[in-house]
């Protein structure tokens, strides 16, 4: 017969083995999948997203569009911008770091707190924000673009979002043809951004059922 001791002792590492192998498999069932988008709530941070530095030998100016990086992620909902291209937008800091959103709502959600989804950053320093115009695909200036609220277009999360366009004529061909109004960048407001992140988080949960 044994003595107690030692089977005491075997008990203990016994149940602290069993402890850690469940706090493992807590830790990986609940991790994302490397392609799986983060449902972020745009209230909380959640996302690590760092902007991509300028890169000069890319040949483009300092404050030009460029091209969305395969691994860039939205700091707002976490998604991958490069495999929704038409929908893609992005805001570049003065010194040309520059951040990918995966949508207009995700941008313009961006440049109202850019503090909370960029640390060390403020809006003071973005120089340049661009969107995808939705007849051409081609780079424009977000705060001249009209965009239309309320359409039957749904952007990479299934859900409402703001198709951008260059001119006003081809926003409201956009609007008879798929249904909404066209607005102007200053009269989006927090209210309607909000309204629309909860449609995108709504619609993203549904999909990951």
């Amino acid at each position: 017969m044994l003595p107690r001791w030692p089977l005491n002792r075997l008990a203990l590492w016994g149940l602290a083995a069993l402890v850690l192998a469940g706090g493992l498999t807590l830790g990986l069932w609940r991790a994302p999948l490397p392609n799986q988008a983060i449902d972020a709530d745009p209230g909380e941070v959640c996302v690590v997203a760092p902007p991509t530095p300028f890169d000069p030998s890319a040949g483009l100016g300092l404050l030009e569009p460029r091209p969305v990086p395969k691994g860039a992620r939205c700091p707002v909902c976490g998604m991958y911008p490069a495999r929704t291209p038409e929908w893609a937008a992005q805001a570049i800091f003065d010194n040309g770091d520059t951040q990918f959103f995966d949508s207009p709502v995700s941008l313009l959600t961006y440049l109202q707190d850019v503090g909370r989804y960029t640390r060390g950053r403020m809006a003071e320093q973005i120089a340049a924000s661009f969107v995808r115009d939705t007849e051409s695909g081609a780079w424009i200036n977000a705060m001249t673009a009209l965009y239309v609220h309320g359409s039957s277009a749904l952007g990479p999360m299934r859900a409402g979002n703001l198709p951008a366009f260059d001119s006003v004529v081809a926003a409201q061909r956009f609007a008879g043809l798929r249904g909404g109004h066209v607005l102007e960048f200053k009269q989006i407001s927090p209210l309607l951004l909000q309204t629309l992140n909860g449609q995108r988080r709504h619609a993203h949960a549904k999909s990951l059922d």
